[in-house]
């Protein structure tokens, strides 16, 4: 089973040149479709007088949410590419943005290809690339006098709380690493006076 997953520290960035086109690529980590038209919307208004704004991502651990996006390159000539170099790094959570000036010099499918490829592998192999934790969303409830028990517990399978709700009893929801996920929740359980409200959720990746 799949415990953690790779990405980048922070934003990277690179630059090819081929006949007098520029391809500036951008490399961000990224967690939602939302981060994504916000990064591409901004490079698009910082080089608006770029030609294309070509990118490709790929969120969460399971690797079923991606896109590819040619922007006006010929079919599979850009988006494809930049998927590929995702893919090859073997990383998640991750958006790449390639920005092309045109030259005025007619690259060819073969020429853009080696060029949106060559441009985002330069990228990432600039960047910070760390492997996290997959982690899943727990939420529980137990009386005040037992929050100092279900803290300790969550402290030592390295469960973090994300939100807590403080009144008559207690209501916590903490993230959990994968790898500790069951025997955080056993422990909890063990202690017969915390409950697990709804103990897997949902996958989330720091």
């Amino acid at each position: 089973m799949q415990t953690t997953y790779r990405t980048l520290a922070a934003p990277a960035q690179a630059e090819f040149k081929d006949k007098g086109s520029r391809f500036i690529a951008f490399a961000y980590p990224v967690q939602t479709e939302e981060e994504v038209k916000q990064h591409v919307n901004r490079l698009r208004q910082e080089h608006h007088k770029a030609r294309h704004w070509c990118y490709a991502y790929r969120l969460g651990t399971d690797n079923n949410r991606f896109r590819a996006n040619d922007d006006g390159e010929p079919a599979g000539s850009a988006g494809r590419p930049i998927l590929g170099q995702i893919d090859s790094f073997g990383l998640s959570n991750v958006l790449l943005v390639v920005v092309r000036y045109f030259g005025g010099t007619l690259l060819g499918v073969p020429g853009l290809i080696h060029a949106y490829k060559t441009s985002a592998a330069m990228a990432f192999r600039a960047a910070e690339i760390v492997e996290k934790n997959i982690e899943k969303i727990t939420h529980l409830q137990c009386a005040y006098p037992q929050l100092s028990e279900a803290l300790r517990i969550a402290a030592q399978y390295q469960a973090a709380v994300i939100h807590q709700d403080l009144q008559l009893d207690c209501r916590l929801t903490l993230s959990i690493p994968l790898a500790t996920h069951e025997a955080c929740i056993a422990a909890w359980l063990e202690t017969r006076a915390i409950q697990i409200l709804e103990p897997e959720t949902q996958e989330h990746s720091e």
